[in-house]
């Protein structure tokens, strides 16, 4: 612990700390619970922390320097966090690289298909029927509005450029509106 206090702190880690949050905090918007039908459980809070964390990523890994490095800091920002939430659920020492080996593979895979959805290997609503609601049909609806949020995040995203992003001012819509009419 004392070591610490000779450590140089990373000057970008508040940047990287307030874009976390702010990731964080746009996953959890009450509308993609109740009006989407997410399941408010630690499976749903992922999904939607994927989903939110994949669209600032896949801008910042669009921009010149120093946004991809900004991206690198905030997937490691991510799990550190994910991590950390293991730690909290009472998951040992032990089994916690294992289960981040899991959660790696699932955030990198959920994130490979919704880029491949967005580029028309498949329909995206079924990339979201299947991660985020487990395939159940009758969430058809709730994927459709999930997708044209989605779809309306990326679109606010690439209009935007670096400082806004870097100073947590994300553009992400609100969730409200797209879920309107969802049963």
């Amino acid at each position: 612990m004392i070591l610490g206090l000779f450590r140089r702190r990373d000057p970008n880690a508040d940047i990287v700390d307030r874009l976390y949050a702010a990731v964080a905090q746009a996953s959890r918007a009450p509308a993609l619970y109740r009006e989407g039908a997410v399941p408010d459980t630690v499976d749903g809070r992922f999904d939607l922390l994927v989903i939110h964390a994949f669209v600032v990523l896949r801008r910042l890994k669009a921009l010149p320097e120093p946004g991809p490095d900004l991206a690198q800091d905030l997937v490691d920002a991510t799990f550190k966090h994910l991590d950390h939430a293991l730690r909290e659920l009472g998951v040992g020492d032990v089994v916690v690289p294992k289960r981040m080996k899991t959660l790696a593979s699932a955030f990198y895979g959920r994130a490979k298909a919704y880029e491949d959805a967005l580029g028309g290997a498949e329909p995206l609503e079924d990339a979201l029927l299947r991660n985020v609601y487990a395939k159940a049909p009758e969430r058809a609806p709730q994927a459709a509005a999930l997708a044209a949020y989605l779809r309306a995040s990326v679109a606010a995203f690439d209009a935007t450029g670096f400082d806004p992003i870097a100073s947590a001012t994300l553009p992400f819509p609100q969730p409200d509106p797209f879920f309107k009419g969802a049963p």
